[in-house]
């Protein structure tokens, strides 16, 4: 099964642990207040606008990397309500790696993102990066229509300080449109008879988030627990799950562990600016093509959704 169908079908199943915040969001530098911004766009808007935003700091950028976009599609769930309820929302997470440049320049193409988005008059979420670090990360948002945006990098060799820079741009929530919701029904995640094997496979991972996160498991909640999800791309199992309310504290310290599973699991995972002030965590497994995504919530409770593609587990069988 193709990579590109089965993060279709996770965009429409995890809106339990969606990778960015929308609604009311954090201000600006300065600004002083949490202001909720009322922004129309539609799937094709957001996508262009988002592209947009990646241009305004790669096009004038010395070395010229090449775009590498990290992920098929960049449409995806927007997060639920923290009160558990539905939201039938969308939004745009756009991300790519800046590559063919050497991995010394990674914190110079960072600060001349920093540089060009700062000329155009966006804000920083709450102040600029801290340039004495090796690897410092910029974190903005656009006024007046509210996109977020990060220019990160990573690690490559600490020792030698090489890095590797990525931009990524998160857009508001927006209305499905009507095809949207033909396809992605409530109806669909109802609870049927699951795939024995893709359901085992699902359920194991979420154990051993759950042993890494180290946290108490809550009671289920409405859209909770484990369904399926069949459209033309394949059937697809999905379990959601919450951790008790934590201290923010223990917010940082869970959301540490689970990103040490990622890693030493070979998880390939991202950390992903949430509303909370703790970064979400999206991860994928290579073996079985499983998404997690662990996500913190302004109610304390840590949010986990696992899907696993029923045909990529078959695939793997024997």
């Amino acid at each position: 099964m193709k990579l590109k169908r089965i993060m279709s079908a996770v965009a429409l199943l995890c809106a339990e642990v969606a990778m960015a915040a929308c609604g009311a969001r954090v201000g600006g530098e300065g600004d002083g207040a949490t202001t909720p911004k009322k922004v129309v766009v539609n799937e094709q808007q957001a996508i262009k606008r988002a592209e947009e935003i990646i241009h305004q700091a790669v096009d004038g950028m010395s070395p010229k990397p090449k775009l590498e976009q990290i992920g098929p599609t960049p449409v995806g769930a927007c997060i639920a309500r923290d009160d558990h309820g539905p939201d039938d929302r969308l939004q745009v997470s756009l991300t790519y790696k800046l590559t063919e440049v050497p991995g010394s320049r990674a914190k110079l193409l960072v600060r001349q993102a920093r540089d060009a988005w700062v000329k155009l008059g966006y804000k920083f979420l709450s102040s600029d990066a801290d340039w004495s670090k090796p690897f410092p990360q910029v974190s903005m948002r656009t006024e007046p229509d509210d996109f977020w945006m990060d220019a990160v990098t990573g690690v490559v060799d600490r020792a030698t300080g090489e890095g590797l820079a990525s931009i990524g741009v998160t857009s508001p929530c927006f209305p499905r449109s009507v095809s949207d919701r033909s396809t992605a029904d409530p109806a669909a995640l109802q609870h049927t008879q699951v795939d024995e094997r893709a359901a085992r496979g699902a359920l194991g991972h979420s154990s051993r988030i759950y042993d890494a996160l180290q946290a108490r498991h809550a009671p289920a909640q409405e859209g909770e627990g484990l369904s399926t999800h069949r459209d033309s791309g394949g059937t697809y199992v999905h379990h959601a799950w919450s951790t008790q309310p934590l201290a923010e504290a223990e917010t940082v310290r869970a959301m540490a562990h689970v990103q040490t599973y990622f890693d030493s699991a070979g998880w390939t995972a991202r950390r992903v600016l949430t509303g909370t002030g703790v970064p979400a965590i999206v991860a994928r497994n290579a073996k079985d093509e499983s998404v997690a995504q662990v996500a913190p919530s302004t109610t304390g409770a840590v949010r986990v959704a696992v899907t696993t593609p029923v045909v990529a587990v078959e695939s793997v069988r024997g």
